[in-house]
């Protein structure tokens, strides 16, 4: 089970935080230092896709010195996405003919079956809503 919490602090500010003690700034797109919640699901991608490409790259003997993906997506309303897509930037290995071919095999994979944020945004991932009585 993957489990987060939100807070609004006592001086107005949002901070999210997990079990292990990690914390980010919540907040809109316009107030600087801080993600707005859209940036966060596209950070959320982002770093589900890299953590689970990296990983299988290298245990496949192919170890890309650079790893780099940028997440874009467009409101098409106010509170709709379109697509999403994530572009990758990348520096092969030195005399590592194979690398190319083998990242982006696992990149593929990975972005259709191994990423479970991207599956929770392409299919119907229910979401309940719990309020106090």
């Amino acid at each position: 089970m993957a489990k987060v919490n939100v807070i609004r602090t006592l001086d107005g500010d949002y901070v999210g935080s997990n079990e292990r003690g990690a914390r980010v700034a919540i907040g809109s797109s316009t107030e600087d230092g801080v993600f707005s919640p859209v940036e966060l699901l596209l950070i959320a991608l982002g770093g589900c896709e890299l953590v689970t490409i990296e990983p299988l790259t290298a245990k496949r003997g192919h170890r890309l010195v650079k790893l780099e993906v940028t997440v874009t997506a467009e409101k098409v309303e106010p509170t709709k996405l379109g697509s999403i897509t994530s572009t990758y930037e990348i520096e092969l290995p030195e005399d590592d003919d194979e690398a190319a071919e083998v990242f982006k095999s696992v990149a593929h994979r990975v972005h259709e079956n191994h990423c479970t944020v991207g599956r929770a945004l392409r299919e119907n991932t229910e979401t309940l809503l719990v309020l106090p009585v």
